[in-house]
C-alpha cells in the first residue's frame, strides 16, 4: 500500500501541471475570441508521419540540450550559457566539416570532438571565473550567450559564402552526409542518423549520476556544498569539471541536424534550443528519464503548433504559453507534492511506532 502512494505521489505532480497549464491556456484563448476546442483538437491529432519523423528529430536536439542543462542543475549551477555553447561549436565543426580536410569518416568524427572541446572551453571560461573571482555562473553565462552570438555573427558574415541575401558556410561533402533512415515514404524525410546521440548521452549521464564516483560528488555537492567538503571532496573541481562537461554536451545539440539535413551552418541554424534545453531540464527534474518525456512533449507541441495557422485562427504563441505554463506549475506542483510526501511518511512512521508501543496480547493477558 504504501509502495502505491510513493507510485501515486510520484505521478500527481506532472498530472497537476499539464492539468494546469490546459486550464490557463484554454482561458487564454477563449479571452482572446478564438475556440480552445478547436485549439485542443489540433493539438492532440494524429500528427502526420512527416511530422512524426520532425518530432523523433526534434526529440533529439531538446534532449540533448535538457542533459547540458541538467549536469549543471544537479550540481545547483545554472548553466544558463548553453545557447551560446551549441552556437559557437555548432560554428566550428561546421566550418572544419565543410573545409573537407579529412576523408569520409574522418570529416564526421573530427568536427564532432571539435564541436565538444569548443562547447566545453566556452562553458568552462564561466566556471573558472566562479571558482577563481566568485564572478556568478548566470551572469556569466549570459554574457558569453552575447558574444558567442556575436562572434558566429561577425565571423560567418566576413568568411561565410554568401547566396543571395543569405550566407552560409561551405556545404560539406556527400562522404560526410549522414542522412539517417526512412520509417514511412521517402517523401516523409529521414530520422537522422546522429539522432542516436541523444540515446547514447542519456545513457551516459544515466551511468555518471548513479555509478560512478564523480556523479556521487556531484549529487552530494548540489544537495549540500559544506557536506561535500566535510567528506573530502573539492568543490571547486568539481564546479569547473561540471562546466566543462555541460559545455562539452551542449556543443553536440545541433550535430544531429547539421550532418542530417542542414550540411552548411547558416539560415538553416536552429536557435533557441538551449533556452528550450533549460526548460525541458526542469520539467523532467534533472532525471535522464523524466526528460525524455520533456523533451518529447515540447517537440511534439511544436511539431503539432505549426497546423494551428493552417486550420484555426489561433496563433502558434499560444503553444509557447502552453509550455511555459507546464515549466512553472510542474515546478510548484513538485513543491506540494514533495511536502505531502514529506507529511504522508511522517505519518507512516509514527503509525509504525504507536503499532510498536501497543502491548502484546500475553502481556494485556498478564497485566
Amino acid at each position: 500500500m504504501n509502495a502505491l502512494r510513493r507510485l501515486g505521489a510520484s505521478l500527481l505532480a506532472p498530472v497537476i501541471a499539464v492539468v494546469v497549464a490546459m486550464i490557463i491556456t484554454s482561458l487564454v484563448i477563449s479571452l482572446s475570441g478564438s475556440s480552445a476546442g478547436d485549439f485542443w483538437s489540433v493539438i492532440f491529432s494524429r500528427p502526420v508521419d512527416r511530422a512524426i519523423v520532425n518530432i523523433v528529430n526534434q526529440t533529439s536536439l531538446i534532449y540533448i540540450s535538457a542533459l547540458a542543462a541538467a549536469i549543471g542543475f544537479r550540481m545547483n549551477l545554472f548553466n544558463i550559457g548553453v545557447e551560446g555553447q551549441y552556437t559557437l561549436a555548432s560554428y566550428a565543426a561546421a566550418t572544419l566539416a565543410g573545409a573537407a580536410l579529412f576523408p569520409g569518416l574522418l570529416n564526421v568524427v573530427l568536427p564532432l570532438l571539435l564541436a565538444v572541446l569548443v562547447g566545453a572551453i566556452w562553458a568552462g571560461i564561466a566556471g573558472l571565473l566562479k571558482v577563481t573571482r566568485g564572478v556568478s555562473e548566470v551572469i556569466s553565462t549570459i554574457m558569453l550567450n552575447a558574444i558567442a552570438i556575436t562572434l558566429v555573427g561577425y565571423l560567418l558574415n566576413k568568411y561565410g559564402v554568401h547566396v543571395g541575401n543569405g550566407v552560409r558556410s561551405t556545404v560539406i561533402p556527400e562522404s560526410s552526409r549522414l542522412d539517417g533512415w526512412t520509417f514511412f515514404e521517402a517523401s516523409d524525410g529521414p530520422v537522422w542518423t546522429l539522432a542516436t546521440l541523444a540515446l547514447l548521452l542519456g545513457v551516459g549521464f544515466w551511468v555518471l549520476l548513479n555509478k560512478t564516483r564523480f556523479g556521487f560528488d556531484l549529487r552530494a555537492t548540489g544537495m549540500s556544498q559544506s557536506a561535500a567538503v566535510a567528506s573530502g571532496v573539492n568543490v571547486n573541481k568539481m564546479v569547473v569539471v561540471s562546466m566543462l562537461l555541460s559545455g562539452a554536451i551542449a556543443g553536440l545539440i545541433w550535430m544531429p541536424s547539421f550532418f542530417g539535413a542542414a550540411h552548411s551552418y547558416g539560415t538553416a541554424f536552429q536557435a533557441g534550443l538551449g533556452f528550450t534545453g533549460i526548460a525541458v531540464a526542469l520539467l523532467g527534474r534533472n532525471q535522464p528519464v523524466g526528460i525524455i518525456f520533456g523533451a518529447v512533449l515540447f517537440a511534439f507541441l511544436n511539431e503539432q503548433s505549426n497546423r494551428l495557422t493552417l486550420e484555426t485562427d489561433i496563433s502558434v504563441n499560444v503553444v509557447q504559453i502552453t509550455q511555459g505554463t507546464i515549466v512553472l506549475a510542474v515546478v510548484v506542483a513538485y513543491e506540494v507534492v514533495r511536502r505531502y510526501r514529506t507529511k504522508l511518511e511522517q505519518r507512516t512512521v509514527a503509525e509504525e511506532l504507536a503499532g510498536q508501543r501497543q502491548p502484546a496480547p500475553s502481556e494485556r493477558a498478564t497485566t
